[in-house]
């Protein structure tokens, strides 16, 4: 009978991050000359895992989880919810106008640009309905004469 396993060598999938506790050590293995498949041995952590550490503590000298690149979303998922849930009751809404909506349900202060950024994410898209019939400028020469003729005409 198998017993549910707390080691992070054992376990499938993907795993929570390793402790400094437990990073330290990989380290100390390294600076010791000890290969990778040794230190993964000794200290029952997956290779991939030990080579990270590695990788990650040459350049910055540190251990320790830096923080993500890029810059925090504006909008939460609240937020997305309540944007798309007020496009799809009325359509025709400007931006400006979802964007007072957005402020005075949430307390989201975002510009009518940012609006129209999460709306295109989602799929809605603003276009201009195309001019119909296309007339091609031979056909508004003939069709001129022919209006005229008819300017008159009365049911």
């Amino acid at each position: 009978m198998q017993t549910a396993s707390t080691n992070i060598g054992e376990r499938m999938g993907r795993s929570q991050e390793l402790s400094d506790s437990k990073r330290g050590p990989v380290i100390g293995g390294h600076l010791c000359n000890k290969s990778i498949r040794d230190i993964s041995w000794l200290l029952n952590i997956p290779r991939s895992t030990v080579s990270g550490i590695i990788t990650k503590w040459k350049p910055l000298g540190t251990t320790a989880t830096q923080p993500p690149s890029g810059r925090p979303r504006h909008m939460t998922g609240r937020g997305q919810r309540m944007l798309k849930r007020t496009v799809r009751r009325s359509h025709q809404l400007s931006a400006e106008s979802i964007a007072k909506d957005l402020q005075t349900w949430c307390g989201l202060q975002m510009s009518p640009t940012t609006v129209r950024r999460e709306l295109h994410g989602m799929g809605f898209h603003g276009r201009a309905a195309a001019s119909k019939p296309s007339i091609t400028k031979c056909n508004a020469k003939r069709r001129m004469p022919w209006c005229k003729a008819r300017r008159h005409w009365t049911l």
